[in-house]
């Protein structure tokens, strides 16, 4: 009976977290649908080229995705010390892209295009509320990341109690496919 209630208290919370990640996906296909919309106002950049930096920014995700993928085979083989590090490592090089993201945002003002005003263009007012929503969406997984880092210093994971992992690391690969879609939609469609 107990492993019953355990197997459903978990298909729940994943069913809320798919619902959760699915309604972001609506917001985010939203956003991208009115971008291609707006795509043919008379105002609309066709010169416009996202910095380098989101590239190199992209690169970092993706090594974090790796990362928290490498920690948790680490935690099935029981190797907690090794997962730790993983763990860590995925919060450095996400700190990382979270500071490429803002040096991208500076290299977009320092070519004289803003968020609003007379000097902003539907473009990159359209980028930064993509850009800006998703960093929104990095931080609550940066606190995600940090529960998960402070159970794992509890010993709260083991190979067959890891639940809070898993969901963890769901929602990070989630996190990283939407900026992958939004950074190959962006430099694609600018």
């Amino acid at each position: 009976m107990e492993k019953t209630m355990q197997e459903k208290n978990a298909r729940a919370k994943k069913m809320m977290l798919w619902f959760a990640m699915i309604s972001m996906t609506m917001t985010f296909a939203g956003l991208t649908s009115a971008y291609v919309v707006s795509s043919s106002r008379a105002d609309w950049l066709t010169s416009f080229e996202l910095p380098d930096v989101f590239t190199y920014s992209t690169i970092l995700l993706l090594l974090s995705s790796i990362s928290f993928f490498l920690g948790k085979k680490a935690l099935n083989q029981g190797k907690t010390s090794l997962q730790k590090t993983f763990l860590w490592t995925t919060l450095g090089l996400t700190l990382l892209f979270v500071y490429l993201q803002f040096t991208g945002f500076s290299e977009i003002i320092a070519q004289g295009y803003y968020f609003t005003g007379a000097a902003s263009s539907i473009n990159t007012s359209f980028i930064y509320v993509l850009v800006l929503l998703h960093l929104a969406h990095v931080f609550g997984g940066l606190i995600v990341l940090m529960i998960v880092i402070f159970q794992s210093y509890k010993n709260a994971y083991t190979p067959d109690q890891k639940l809070g992992y898993e969901l963890a690391e769901l929602f990070w690969h989630f996190l990283d496919f939407l900026w992958i879609y939004l950074y190959v939609f962006v430099s694609v469609y600018s």
